[in-house]
């Protein structure tokens, strides 16, 4: 396992250089720059972000939710939930020592006179570090990436870095996010252009992502208070400027290149350990109890006219290779060009579905629902007529019925759908409403064999060098703050 994240992690170091190669002009010697300036380090970041959701990170959780099956080869201690000594290169190389810290100093060289960078590095922060509390819970936050000054950051208290704690010095991830935004509205010397690779520098894009940033960080507090998620769904309505349109859509981009393809597709299908996973039968079956297979042909591949599946934690022979169905050109691309979808339409149609049927914020919660779908499939490449034809046929689906936890139900299974090939997001969903409805992976171990993870291990390393890291280690059946 060592070696399979060493040589990620190569690839991730090869496309963060490839992505600015044409910006290092800047130095008399350019083997030896003095300074990096704004535009070389935003586009650092921006892939850095799509590298660690769509990477090891999206494996894992892919397969923890069970989108994927891993084959027995290495994938499948995440499979059956073994998830000890996992994770250290993307704690340690792709979220802090990789993009936190250049966030960091983007944040410090732009925050006086440049707020047009900073700002979006503030956005970019927040998400990253969402990422990191979601996924361990406390984490190194508020003195992170200041090596200097704290060479062994404090855990802070996951409520902390999402609420903040004044008491401690702590901003939280939802003030970080509207600080990036007042920043936007500044006046500023430097303004991206082309180095943004997210948005080409349209600053009113990035406020439609920053404020569907607040939704997705305001749905996250369902379980641990209701009026802040209420109040601040209901003001990000009001202000009427989040991401509602698939053109909108905060997307890291990758290429065709082999310097810069997606992470998934230089794991799954071109790369030295390709062969390794394909669709999961349990995501197979739920996806025919639907009669969603249009979707489902977007998502994965489909040899030979027929889905080709595995079960989760089994052993025994797989399907041979070339028979299999894995992911397909939505979430990979061709030739790895298809981008990591990071903040989407169909995301923040969902979260105001659940948050009017939940919290009573403001709209219509079967619209939102259905909107959430049609973005979807529209997304994944089905034509208007199919998706006409599945709505008509298909009313007790598209519909919302019944209880309360049933709609809330329907609403993350579609939305768990709509977000094949971003298992962290999906992952969150399950965490903090059990849904979707999951079956254990045959021959399930780890901490617990008898409950899906609650969290990711902290890793050896870090524990190793920072005292500070919760010891004995927290254990994987043990939820997060915001949790159930």
């Amino acid at each position: 396992m060592n070696k399979i994240k060493i040589g990620l992690f190569a690839i991730v170091l090869t496309t963060f250089f490839s992505s600015c190669q044409k910006y290092l002009d800047v130095n008399s010697n350019p083997n030896s720059p003095t300074d990096v300036p704004p535009n070389v380090l935003l586009p650092n970041t921006s892939m850095g972000i799509g590298w660690a959701n769509a990477n090891v990170i999206g494996l894992a959780t892919g397969l923890i939710m069970q989108y994927n099956a891993a084959i027995p080869t290495q994938w499948q201690s995440y499979d059956v939930y073994a998830l000890d000594g996992s994770f250290g290169n993307q704690w340690n190389y792709e979220i802090y020592n990789g993009c936190l810290n250049n966030l960091v100093l983007l944040i410090s060289k732009t925050n006086s006179t440049s707020p047009a960078y900073s700002g979006i590095a503030k956005i970019q922060k927040a998400y990253i570090m969402a990422m990191a509390t979601d996924l361990w819970g406390d984490v190194p936050y508020s003195q992170a990436g200041q090596g200097l000054t704290y060479p062994q950051p404090r855990f802070d208290k996951q409520e902390d870095i999402y609420k903040g704690n004044s008491a401690l010095g702590i901003q939280g991830l939802i003030d970080l996010t509207k600080e990036g935004l007042a920043d936007l509205d500044k006046a500023s010397v430097l303004t991206p252009s082309s180095d943004d690779l997210v948005y080409g520098g349209s600053l009113v894009k990035w406020k439609r992502a920053a404020n569907s940033l607040l939704l997705k960080l305001a749905i996250q507090l369902t379980n641990v208070d209701k009026p802040t998620a209420k109040s601040l769904i209901n003001s990000v309505i009001a202000g009427n400027l989040y991401i509602n349109d698939n053109s909108l859509d905060l997307n890291v981009p990758f290429s065709s290149s082999v310097s810069n393809q997606n992470p998934a597709y230089v794991r799954d299908i071109s790369g030295s350990f390709k062969n390794n996973e394909c669709l999961s039968s349990r995501f197979l079956t739920l996806m025919r109890s639907l009669n969603d297979t249009v979707r489902l042909a977007k998502f994965y591949t489909k040899p030979n006219n027929v889905f080709t599946a595995y079960t989760n934690g089994n052993n025994t022979t797989a399907p041979t290779a070339a028979s299999r169905s894995v992911y397909n050109t939505y979430v990979v691309g061709t030739t790895g060009e298809a981008p990591a979808r990071l903040i989407t339409n169909f995301q923040t149609q969902f979260i105001l579905a659940e948050a009017a049927l939940v919290l009573g914020t403001t709209g219509d919660a079967n619209t939102y629902y259905q909107n959430g779908i049609k973005a979807s499939m529209k997304l994944a490449g089905m034509l208007d007529a199919e998706i006409n034809n599945y709505f008509t046929t298909n009313p007790t689906v598209v519909n919302l019925a019944g209880t309360q936890d049933d709609q809330l139900k329907q609403i993350i299974t579609q939305k768990y759908i709509a977000w094949t090939g971003n298992g962290y997001e999906s992952y969150n969903d399950y965490r903090r409403t059990g849904y979707p409805v999951l079956t254990l992976p045959l021959n399930a171990a780890g901490d617990d064999p008898t409950s899906v993870p609650k969290r990711f291990p902290y890793i050896a390393t870090e524990g190793n060098s920072n005292p500070n890291q919760p010891n004995p280690r927290v254990k994987t059946n043990v939820k997060v703050w915001w949790g159930q």
